[in-house]
């Protein structure tokens, strides 16, 4: 409808077809349209956090009631306090165990923290082919672990192993790899490491292609090298991303345990048990699942500390 007013003229609303402009249905049915739309996200939201908290939450919680109790299928679980604490402080294997899994932990931040970075620097230098070595780099991590293990034992053999026979190859000594305690350890760590690179470097490679090129062109107008490229650009632009993975790489090492327990199985002399390895022991070898939990449950506050110190000392540096 038109109004005319002297030489001025304002528009209203047309009306509803049936009848009169009603702005206050308009309004209700706006708000039944966005109620409607808050209704179907929180159902969303609640539906995730069942989910979460039936396969998360509840068997930590479960986890940690089993650790002060005697599990007992047949009779039902008893009350027992610390006694598994107890059990597993008078076992000298725990201390082996944790001894490992830290050795496992520090050598694969060696050599698992720095290579993957390394190989994704390399690949983002190249011009051409790029994308092929990004599949090449991610290949590993498509075969299952165990298949993984089962096929570096073949490598590592003392006798017709692929290694040892590179090795005689070009006249230098072997090893025994898996079979001796000296160098189980180390053996692990190289398998773990070649099977779970690609991950990490396809993350580091996307952290290095966010960085602004005009940074590189600016330290190449003043002469740097690579190494100097990397140390004053490529660091300091991926640090985030460095100090993120390094404590998920922490978290995840210390659970180590598909390596030891198809390669190894814990030897030689108990130099490749780790503390996830134990865990199993007891859970499934000693049908102790009271000791089994409270081990988790240790495991489970060393890496919450560790994690709440990490996170603590690095936001309190950034600031």
């Amino acid at each position: 409808m038109t109004v005319t007013t002297g030489t001025s003229v304002t528009s209203r609303p047309a009306a509803a077809p049936g009848g009169p402009y009603r702005p206050a249905e308009q309004l209700r049915a706006r708000r039944r349209r966005r109620l409607g739309e808050h209704a179907t996200a929180y159902g969303f939201l609640c539906a995730a956090l069942a989910v979460f908290a039936l396969f998360s939450w509840y068997p930590i919680v479960r986890n940690v009631l089993l650790a002060f109790q005697d599990v007992n299928f047949a009779t039902g679980n008893s009350w027992v306090g610390l006694e598994n604490f107890r059990r597993l402080a008078d076992d000298p294997l725990v201390g082996t165990a944790w001894k490992n899994s830290a050795l496992f932990t520090l050598y694969a931040l060696l050599l698992g923290y720095a290579v993957p970075f390394a190989a994704a620097v390399v690949v983002n230098e190249f011009r051409h082919a790029r994308a092929y070595f990004r599949i090449l780099v991610y290949l590993p991590v498509m075969l299952p672990p165990v298949v993984v293990a089962l096929m570096w034992n073949w490598f590592y053999d003392p006798g017709p192993g692929l290694i040892n026979e590179l090795l005689r190859t070009v006249h230098l000594p072997t090893s025994s790899w898996v079979d001796s305690a000296d160098t189980s350890l180390v053996s692990l760590v190289i398998v773990a490491t070649w099977a779970n690179m690609g991950t990490t470097t396809l993350i580091y490679l996307a952290a290095l292609q966010t960085i602004p090129g005009e940074l590189y062109e600016a330290a190449e107008l003043d002469g740097a090298n690579l190494w100097q490229r990397i140390r004053h650009v490529t660091i300091p632009q991926t640090r985030f991303v460095l100090l993120i993975l390094l404590l998920l790489q922490v978290v995840a090492t210390m659970q180590v345990f598909t390596e030891p327990f198809v390669m190894t199985g814990g030897g030689p002399e108990d130099s490749t048990v780790t503390v996830m390895l134990l865990i199993y022991r007891y859970a499934f070898v000693y049908n102790d699942f009271g000791t089994a939990s409270a081990l988790s449950l240790l495991l489970l506050l060393v890496l919450a500390l560790f994690s709440a110190a990490y996170l603590r000392l690095t936001r309190t540096r950034e600031t």
